[in-house]
């Protein structure tokens, strides 16, 4: 019915242009303007249907509309078994198409029992000569069309259902990623970026994740309601992110615990390698080019920059002292990055880190000591999580993991020897992984058992020559006293 309608319309109104063009010329402009204004209000009073547009890109605004987005997604689930052009995306991995409707395509929506057209259409900008025409240049739009009588119930009620059921839809299909930062800008979708990315498919979870289970368990209640907080962090005025400290020596699972959070709450992760920074203005480039829902990790951080040395060193009467061999060092560092303390930690919780939500912030190092007390006390690094050594519990969680055991005789030797070992969950795993199809559980917890008396041996052998090493120092120290 809509067709022969806008047909019928479509001839009447080509044929009243023709007839005011005409007109146009034998009467005076200022009469012409008093009649064409009347004219419109004419032809707005007879047509029954009211168009909105959604473009892909706001006049003001470098990123694609989250409205445009919405309703591609909402489109291409609900309307494109009407569709007879479509546009395919392949997502996970190749094991998932998205559909969407394609360039021109109209399709017809109903909602309430009221029929909704929808047309997908994209200009290309007039002033663009056909031989410098790209692609990107185009601007993409979709155009709703309803009765005018229905007007209240479709922008108060069916729009904002539309934009909800995308939403809806973007979150069951999405595409975890991990980015990186580069010393040079990649081209990424629609836009030049900082960041480029893989997707991100780590198996890691709290449930594999080899920690002791009392300490596991409240890391993920403080997670979860994190992430069920926003309402709570715009009350008491602060952005709606947390940050974690990760420390201890190597091989104790500080990525696995950063792969386990960004799959239990579903978000991306930004590795910042602060190397490849040039500097503080860069920085906050990199910040606000990240998204909500996100993880943003700088790993071993006080191996990245050397943030706490930038000071001079002082003369005991207060005098700066220009050593010449620390200010060539100090050089070659800006050469390399100009980032500061202070950038970092503007970067952190400064007026910029609000300028997006639901983030977090991760760092990890191995050698907690050594960094600034600024940048790890509350507020910023809100919670310190200690990634130690292998404990029993942790022993089992890794005997379940690899050996599919809850409980072995071996399981007691195994922990009194862990009582006066350290050695790290890692370590722990390579020996209770199987080498061969010959070895079993039994022969891998032997394997196990093995390597932790190797390591007495090894630590009997530090203490027998860190106490010879101790002893020849005093007799040193002895026979100078006597000869002095």
């Amino acid at each position: 019915m809509m067709t022969w309608d806008m047909t019928q319309l479509g001839s009447v109104m080509a044929g009243a242009m023709f007839v005011w063009a005409m007109f146009k010329q034998w009467f005076p402009e200022e009469l012409g303007n008093h009649i064409e204004t009347y004219f419109h209000k004419l032809v707005t009073y007879f047509y029954p249907y009211i168009t909105v547009t959604f473009h892909e890109y706001q006049s003001d605004e470098f990123e694609r509309s989250k409205a445009y987005m919405a309703i591609e997604r909402y489109l291409g689930a609900n309307s494109s078994k009407r569709a007879k052009r479509l546009k395919a995306k392949v997502i996970k991995d190749c094991k998932s198409v998205v559909l969407s409707m394609d360039d021109y395509e109209e399709v017809i929506d109903e909602f309430k029992g009221i029929k909704i057209w929808w047309k997908s259409s994209k200009t290309i900008p007039e002033q663009q000569a056909i031989f410098t025409y790209r692609a990107d240049d185009e601007k993409r739009y979709y155009k709703l069309t309803f009765h005018r009588k229905h007007r209240e119930i479709i922008t108060g009620v069916y729009v904002q259902h539309v934009l909800d059921e995308g939403n809806v839809i973007a979150t069951k299909t999405r595409q975890r990623k991990l980015y990186t930062n580069s010393k040079s800008e990649n081209w990424s979708g629609n836009k030049w970026t900082m960041w480029s990315h893989i997707m991100f498919e780590h198996p890691s979870t709290f449930d594999t994740l080899a920690m002791d289970p009392k300490k596991k368990k409240e890391i993920l209640n403080d997670l979860v309601t994190f992430s069920e907080s926003k309402e709570y962090y715009k009350k008491i005025g602060k952005s709606w992110k947390r940050g974690y400290l990760l420390y201890g020596p190597p091989g104790t699972g500080k990525s696995s615990m950063i792969a386990a959070m960004a799959n239990l709450l579903d978000y991306d992760i930004y590795d910042l390698e602060l190397t490849s920074v040039n500097d503080n203005t860069e920085l906050r480039k990199l910040l606000i080019e990240t998204s909500s829902k996100s993880i943003i990790v700088i790993e071993d951080i006080d191996c990245s920059l050397d943030l706490t040395g930038q000071r001079k060193g002082k003369k005991k009467d207060g005098k700066e002292e220009n050593d010449p061999i620390r200010e060539s060092v100090k050089d070659k560092k800006k050469k390399k990055s100009e980032v500061t303390l202070s950038g970092l930690l503007n970067f952190i919780d400064g007026l910029w880190s609000a300028c997006g939500s639901e983030r977090l912030i991760v760092f990890t190092t191995n050698h907690v000591e050594k960094l600034d007390p600024a940048l790890i006390r509350r507020g910023r690094m809100d919670k310190h999580i200690e990634m130690s050594y292998c404990c029993f519990e942790t022993f089992k969680v890794l005997a379940k993991n690899y050996l599919d055991l809850e409980e072995h005789e071996l399981f007691a030797t195994v922990g009194r020897l862990l009582e006066t070992r350290n050695m790290t969950p890692a370590d722990v795993a390579e020996s209770l992984m199987p080498k061969s199809a010959e070895e079993n559980a039994e022969s891998c917890l032997n394997n196990l058992i093995k390597s932790l008396e190797n390591l007495k041996e090894y630590d009997d052998d530090r203490k027998v020559q860190e106490s010879s090493c101790d002893e020849s120092s005093e007799s040193e120290s002895e026979s100078s006293d006597s000869e002095g």
